[in-house]
């Protein structure tokens, strides 16, 4: 499929009632949204296979499922330092920092390693995308050593006390991740976790104690046993 064809395509299935939707879950990016379905955007993403320069034309139309589509198509050995930071910084909803992460970003070296940057910029979406970074990494990447995600921890500690909504539960999320991978990382989550709660800081303390709660639940512990 061309890229006019696909962006047309995506035009045809335009959706106004998902729009509101998204807006009300928080999704209200400054690109065109026409509320397609993720699962209609992986059957076109199916059909087209992995393709750099296809994804580099789509992420130009600033059309939010264009951008989505293009982070699913994508080839991540192709990724450029200068293109990861550009779209980073185009970023401007939550549901597209996720899907860039965890359908590229986190197949790709050059983008796990500009996770410490990203978790000290001032961007929300931004800072966002080092935390949902982690959190993909997490559950899908299967050669990443323990030690590796327990550098990560310095910068989830510091990041807690972000009051920012997008970014509080993307740290969140981090945090979790990393403490349902194995026993060992379980256990480390959970000790960074009750560090956190006693930083007197609101965001730090719902951070801590939602993450407790799963970390420490029966199914989480007879899962990783």
């Amino acid at each position: 499929m061309h890229c006019e064809e696909i962006v047309k395509k995506l035009e045809s299935l335009k959706n106004p009632a998902n729009v509101e939707g998204m807006a009300r879950f928080g999704i209200r990016p400054k690109t065109a949204v026409y509320g397609v379905p993720i699962p209609e955007l992986r059957k076109i993403a199916k059909i087209v296979k992995k393709n750099h320069e296809l994804a580099l034309r789509l992420w130009d139309y600033k059309i939010h499922e264009a951008r989505l589509l293009a982070g699913m198509v994508d080839d991540e050995e192709r990724l450029t330092l200068s293109q990861i930071k550009k779209w980073v910084s185009d970023f401007d909803s939550w549901d597209i920092c996720d899907q860039v992460c965890m359908n590229l970003f986190d197949k790709s070296r050059m983008a796990k390693n500009q996770i410490p940057e990203f978790a000290t910029a001032k961007e929300e979406f931004v800072k966002r995308t080092a935390f949902a970074l982690m959190a993909a990494i997490a559950s899908h990447d299967k050669e990443m050593k323990d030690k590796d995600f327990l550098a990560f921890f310095p910068l989830i500690k510091k990041a807690s006390t972000d009051e920012r909504n997008f970014v509080k539960k993307a740290v969140n999320w981090a945090l979790r991740g990393i403490g349902k991978r194995n026993i060992y990382l379980n256990a480390q989550a959970i000790k960074l976790a009750k560090e956190i709660q006693k930083i007197e800081s609101k965001p730090a303390k719902w951070i801590a104690n939602d993450a407790l709660r799963e970390l420490n639940s029966d199914k989480i512990k007879s899962r990783l046993k």
